[in-house]
Parts: structure tokens; C-alpha cells; sequence
């Protein structure tokens, strides 16, 4: 969905001036700035497009820093770490839930930004600027709504932003990227903590017995993999997880 708008974006941009351009002979405007009577700025289509295709250069770190996707993923390699699973899921497996669930809990998110700016920008109601604007207000709220006030005063005051940021809503972008991602990061190893203590236990039960047993040469991870396989898979364990992980967004 994300790429999808931005595609979009792009795709508005060029097609006036394509439909615009000489079929013979013709080129893109050249590179001007046009002064409104109310003293804002809009740019030519050469400039649009060049700061789009910038945009989508960016797309993997807005889709990881910006969105669910860091939570989701620090939660699903932590949990295959407690199961004792080296490669299964695979890397490939892991980004690949963690981005489709990332656009479910995203959904909200991205359909606001489709109808409060890319549509009227499509439809030549707004500026690039004010779509802009526009597009980032629902990804601000998202943020804002996920991060704690602890980190978000902790960037504050490293940017020394002290005496100008009064309330949670003054904090610029650059400030608020960073929070949120640290509170991401938090909240993922406080669920990945509470998802490695079943696992755990059941690792020492068996290290108890087997030492018990005397059998101290039979590594305890080999035994106790097939009981954490059984005990994930009789309690859902997936569905568990994926819940959690959906609801702690708030959906």
C-alpha cells in the first residue's frame, strides 16, 4: 500500500507533463519556482520528481523506522531464539510476516493518508506541499500514539529543544523518529520477554532431569526442542502471538 502511494505520486507528477510534451519534439518544463500571491511556493514538475524519486529511495527506512515493522520482527526472532530454532522460520519467512502484518495494522494509517492527501493531490486540490503536509500527519499520529513520554523527553533535551517544545505535539519529526523507534525496541523485548519464559522452564526441567539421570553428555536443547514444539503448538502459539502483537497497537 505504501509503495502503491507513492507509485501514485509519481505517476501524477509525471503525467502532466507528459500529456503536456510536444510528441515530436518536446521536453520537460525547465527547472522553476512560482511565488503565489500569498507568498507560498510550489515548484515545476522537475522538481516534484526529483524529490519523489529521493522519496522512494527512503521507502525501506520509512517502512522499518516508521511503521509496526521493527516491533513485529525483534518479537518473531526472539521467540525463535527461546524455541531453540536456529534457522526455521527463515530470515526470508520472518520479514515476510512482519511486513504483511505491518500493512494490516498499518491499514488505518495508510488509508487516511490516501484520502486526506493523495487523492486530492491526484485530483488537483493540493499542492505537493500541502500533500506533504498532509501525508505526514497520520504517520505522526501513529508515532506519537506508540512512543512513551520518557523518550520523547530524552531526545528532547539531547536536541535541546527544552525551551521551544512545550507539549507532545510541538516535537519535530526528527525528534520523534528516534523516540519512537526507542520505545519500539522496548516494548518488542518486554513481549519477547514474556514469550521466552515458558520455553525457559521447560529448559531447565529437562537439564534437571537429565542431570538427574546422569546423562550429562545428551545436550538438554535436543530434548527439550520437540516439548516447546508441542507446548507452541497445543496452546496456538501463532495465533497467540500475531494477537498479541496486532493488539498492542491499540487495534
Amino acid at each position: 500500500m505504501m509503495t502503491r502511494i507513492l507509485l501514485i505520486l509519481v505517476m501524477a507528477c509525471l503525467a502532466p507533463s507528459v500529456w503536456a510534451a510536444d510528441p515530436i519534439g518536446g521536453s520537460l518544463p525547465a527547472v522553476t519556482v512560482t511565488t503565489a500571491p500569498d507568498g507560498s511556493q510550489s515548484y515545476s514538475v522537475t522538481l516534484q520528481i526529483l524529490a519523489l524519486m529521493t522519496m522512494l529511495s527512503f521507502l525501506p527506512a520509512i517502512v522499518i523506522m516508521m511503521t509496526s515493522f521493527t516491533r513485529i520482527t525483534v518479537v518473531l526472532a526472539i521467540l525463535r531464539q527461546a524455541m531453540g530454532l536456529q534457522q526455521t522460520p527463515s530470515n526470508q519467512v520472518i520479514v515476510g510476516i512482519s511486513l504483511f502484518l505491518s500493512f494490516f495494522i498499518m491499514a488505518p494509517v495508510l488509508n487516511k493518508v490516501y484520502d486526506d492527501a493523495v487523492a486530492p493531490y491526484m485530483n488537483e486540490q493540493l499542492e505537493a506541499q500541502q500533500a506533504f503536509a498532509l501525508a505526514k500527519q497520520p504517520f505522526r499520529e501513529f508515532m506519537m500514539s506508540q512512543t512513551r513520554i520518557k523518550d520523547l523527553e530524552t531526545f528532547v533535551e539531547i536536541a535541546g529543544l527544552q525551551d521551544e517544545v512545550t507539549a507532545p505535539e510541538e516535537v519535530p519529526m526528527t525528534v520523534l523518529i528516534p523516540a519512537f523507534i526507542t520505545s519500539e525496541l522496548k516494548t518488542a523485548f518486554q513481549i519477547g520477554f514474556m514469550l521466552f519464559i515458558p520455553f525457559l522452564i521447560i529448559d531447565l526441567v529437562v537439564a534437571s532431569v537429565l542431570m538427574a539421570m546422569g546423562m550429562m553428555m545428551l545436550s538438554p536443547m535436543i530434548v527439550s526442542l520437540p516439548f516447546k514444539l508441542m507446548l507452541f503448538v497445543l496452546v496456538d502459539g501463532w495465533n497467540l502471538v500475531m494477537g498479541t502483537l496486532a493488539t498492542s497497537f491499540g487495534l
